[in-house]
């Protein structure tokens, strides 16, 4: 039993650290993500904030009121889009400005904090790597030494628990075979 104990733990630390390693190439292709989403809408934002800049003083606001506050059904649904496209770039601008930190402060803001839908994005095109740098194996190596921590817990807490159940000695184990069968012969009575 102990073999196989720490054969599992072997395995369970080597997939903990293969994964620990990929925590910093998620965190790089999710920043590469965000920024290039946010090229995208801002280029496309751009004709807009021209338009702004010749009639509305260079507000963008003014000019998705008044397109929201028109007559006409289609250039209110026009004030919707642009107003949408400004919402999503200030997310993207917001995020990429928590990405600027260091490492820890990245995949903490990504953990806590990250755009839900670029998470999904990059989980989805996630192409693995083992990106041998500084980061990689620092995450690695916390995240192996905090699995085998807590399976090593769990299996001191389970042969604890083993331990308070089990009989200690073959005079105990006797006692209660004897009075398990007392019982059986006193239920059929």
């Amino acid at each position: 039993m102990n073999v196989l104990r720490r054969y599992l733990i072997v395995v369970f630390a080597s997939i903990s650290l293969l994964f620990g390693i990929q925590v910093p190439n998620f965190v790089d292709q999710y920043e590469k993500r965000v920024d290039a989403h946010f090229v995208e809408v801002t280029h496309n934002l751009q004709h807009y904030q021209e338009i702004a800049a010749r009639h509305y003083n260079g507000s963008l606001y003014s000019l998705i009121a008044f397109h929201k506050n028109s007559a006409v059904k289609t250039f209110q649904e026009e004030g919707a889009a642009i107003e949408n496209m400004h919402k999503r770039k200030k997310r993207f601008e917001a995020d990429k400005l928590a990405l600027t930190g260091g490492f820890l402060w990245k995949a903490f803001h990504l953990a806590m904090d990250g755009d839900r839908e670029l998470l999904g994005e990059t989980a989805t095109h996630y192409s693995y790597a083992v990106p041998l740098n500084q980061d990689a194996i620092v995450s690695g190596v916390v995240l192996a030494a905090g699995n085998i921590l807590i399976l090593e817990l769990l299996f001191g807490l389970l042969g604890y628990l083993a331990r308070l159940i089990r009989p200690r000695s073959r005079r105990e184990r006797r006692q209660l075979i004897i009075m398990a069968a007392g019982r059986s012969t006193a239920e059929k009575d």
